[in-house]
């Protein structure tokens, strides 16, 4: 399958960034991918709760997930929108920080809301509450496709290697981590995370990412890693984006998922244990 991550720098202004990522898919499909993947919060980069429920709206209403559906549509392509930050009718007004694969006939195949909040103190001057704002969730998803079992899971999910073992033994060959990863953490721990999880399950590794500066009509701007990477099921790094913005396309051949996991059949291995 022809496949495209898109590598983004997200402002806070949904409009603007909508316009950006359909320029960037356009150039996806014409050359030749059938599977495109943008990267976390693609509509909208931002830390300020107040900005956020300003600009944001309900799924139903979210302008950024119609157009996606539509040009998925138009293109006979499946998307996945790696994430779309959206309002809730929850109580306490949290947002969801929600994940969807639009099928070739711009119907949503599948949804997935990011489980682990990245609550952290990176530096003294870095920290991040994700859960003041958005609400977690609690399902995991593995979505079938004609081309591969896909399991979902956004950034921070990353740093929890059960999630992608439950992942992979339901079925996934394909595990995609759209991210806006910190600039100081993928420093440190991107590349290791990834392909990691992709040895670990002899799955196709897909992280479409946010990189650089993000402008901000409000609050603080943010900086992140980039790095969009695809991992092969045998853990060799296929194509890295690096930092600058762009389309990375490549050829992922489910093969190499049976071919991995035939060498180390460590997913049928798994055994019960006692304590500590």
């Amino acid at each position: 399958m022809r496949t495209a991550l898109l590598q983004m720098t997200s402002s806070d202004d949904p409009v603007d960034n909508l316009s950006r990522t359909r320029a960037m898919l356009a150039e996806a499909v014409s050359e030749g991918a059938g599977f495109v993947l943008t990267p976390e919060v693609t509509n909208c980069v931002s830390g300020s709760r107040s900005h956020q429920q300003a600009v944001l709206t309900h799924e139903e209403d979210d302008p950024t997930l119609a157009a996606l559906r539509e040009d998925a549509a138009a293109n006979g392509i499946w998307l996945l929108a790696g994430s779309i930050a959206i309002k809730t009718h929850d109580a306490d007004g949290r947002f969801a920080n929600r994940q969807f694969l639009i099928d070739p006939e711009g119907q949503i195949a599948a949804r997935y809301d990011k489980i682990h909040m990245f609550d952290v103190q990176v530096t003294p001057e870095e920290t991040f509450r994700e859960s003041d704002g958005y609400r977690p969730g609690n399902r995991a998803v593995v979505a079938k496709t004609p081309f591969a079992h896909i399991g979902m899971s956004i950034c921070y999910d990353l740093r929890f290697p059960h999630l992608y073992r439950a992942l992979a033994g339901a079925g996934a060959e394909v595990l995609v981590v759209p991210a806006a990863f910190s600039h100081v953490t993928g420093a440190a721990h991107w590349h290791s995370l990834l392909r990691a999880r992709a040895i670990e399950n002899g799955a196709w590794v897909l992280a479409p990412a946010q990189t650089g500066l993000h402008t901000a009509q409000a609050g603080r701007p943010r900086r992140t890693y980039g790095h969009s990477l695809v991992v092969a099921p045998w853990g060799e790094v296929m194509a890295d984006a690096g930092t600058d913005t762009g389309v990375t396309v490549f050829d992922m051949d489910m093969n190499a998922v049976r071919e991995a996991r035939q060498r180390v059949p460590s997913l049928q291995h798994t055994t019960a244990f006692e304590g500590p």
